[in-house]
């Protein structure tokens, strides 16, 4: 079994019992396919970048769980045909990397006391 994530865009003016009713389907999917759900994150309403079908908006879910790649090719093939969905997009998370998301703006070699990392040596 491989570790998996998939962001979901789903129609802003999708009631909340839909937009659940769409995450608990792709969750039958995955534990009938063989695999364990792990966790759903609701990161809520957010402004497109550019309008999708004339909508600005968007409502993202952030899906983590564990299938084989079989049952990932079948969820990727259900959301596209779905109405509700806007976009999704799935990705493999790393063995052995981190289980939470990092941080936004969070970059290697900064620490939270000195500030970013010093890329460049003094003379």
């Amino acid at each position: 079994m491989t570790e998996y994530e998939i962001l979901l865009l789903l129609d802003p003016e999708l009631a909340e019992e839909k937009q659940a009713d769409v995450v608990a389907r792709l969750r039958d999917m995955i534990e009938k396919g063989g695999g364990t759900f792990e966790r759903h994150d609701v990161w809520g309403r957010r402004k497109l970048a550019y309008p999708i079908d004339k909508k600005e908006e968007g409502v993202y879910h952030l899906l983590s769980f564990t299938s084989s790649p079989e049952t990932l090719d079948e969820l990727s093939r259900v959301l596209k045909i779905d109405d509700d969905v806007m976009r999704h997009m799935a990705t493999r998370r790393p063995e052995g990397g981190p289980s939470e998301p990092i941080a936004v703006g969070a970059a290697i070699g900064d620490d939270a006391e000195t500030g970013p990392a010093d890329t460049l040596e003094e003379e």
